[in-house]
């Protein structure tokens, strides 16, 4: 089944390839060079049984016809024993294909995964052993500047859970409001969803008081029609609160099926309908006639 934590990862390095590098300079301290080409490759390696050998990303920096590093990038939710056998051969028919270097790159959701995926396998022979390059989002620098963040939103989005609860929380969130307004109807509710699944109760609302407080102007497409959805949602909230409130101030008990259905209701005209109604009535069933 794929999920929000597995598929985020990939969809990062599809949007945006330069996240492999900046990851394995900024997190492993590994000297890749500066390219002006960093590309998407096959993912399928057919040299052997297609349907076993197909990682879930392959990154290629320089010149696509002559790399000078391949990175196979894979999204890990938990240790596999299974890949000890599969990552050794992507990276050897990833280096016969494209004759360059290669380097392994997994993403994890938390440091236990990322600890048992690093775990170095022994090829057999003396001396050749691969060490995968596991990390989890708490490995990540956080994400202070705005310019930073625009610049590589996914790397904003994919640290900030681990890092808007901390000293530099504010920073954080402030640069993570920047990098929300880069996003486009493809990839914004992917990351969107990831960060409500991630982001504490504390984090959401400093993000949404910070968009208060600074009046932030959206631009995206995506942030202007999330922007739009949060406040028809707060605005359902508010009456939903309000309707209760009411009911309890005349003393009309509010049944459990009733009081479902108010909660589950998200229709704001529905609802002040109701509001106004719950002023006069007598009955809790005709509340809803």
């Amino acid at each position: 089944m794929v999920t929000v934590n597995h598929e985020l990862p990939l969809e990062m390095i599809r949007n945006r390839p330069q996240l492999v590098p900046t990851l394995l300079r900024g997190v492993f301290g590994v000297d890749v060079p500066a390219h002006d080409r960093v590309t998407l490759a096959s993912e399928s390696y057919a040299d052997l049984n297609p349907a076993e050998l197909r990682c879930d990303a392959t990154v290629l920096l320089g010149d696509p016809d002559a790399p000078s590093l391949g990175v196979v990038a894979e999204s890990q939710l938990r240790p596999r024993i299974e890949k000890t056998w599969s990552w050794p051969a992507y990276l050897a028919l990833l280096r016969l294909r494209r004759k360059c270097d290669v380097t392994l790159l997994v993403f994890c959701p938390d440091r236990a995964s990322a600890r048992g995926c690093a775990a170095p396998i022994d090829m057999g022979h003396p001396g050749w052993v691969l060490r995968p390059l596991a990390f989890a989002p708490e490995d990540l620098p956080p994400v202070t500047d705005p310019a930073t963040a625009r610049d590589l939103p996914e790397l904003a989005v994919l640290s900030a859970p681990a890092h808007a609860d901390g000293p530099q929380g504010e920073a954080v969130v402030r640069s993570l409001s920047a990098a929300l307004d880069t996003l486009d109807g493809d990839s914004g509710p992917l990351y969107h969803d990831y960060l409500m699944s991630q982001l504490s109760l504390a984090a959401r609302k400093l993000l949404e008081e910070t968009v208060k407080i600074e009046d932030y102007q959206w631009q995206s497409d995506f942030a202007i029609e999330h922007q739009a959805l949060g406040e028809a949602r707060g605005e359902a909230r508010g009456e939903r609160k309000a309707l209760l409130n009411v009911l309890k101030a005349r003393g009309i008990a509010v049944p459990d099926d009733v009081r479902r259905r108010v909660m589950a209701c998200t229709d704001s005209d529905q609802l002040e309908r109701w509001v106004t109604r719950a002023v006069t009535v007598d009955d809790i069933n005709d509340l809803f006639d």
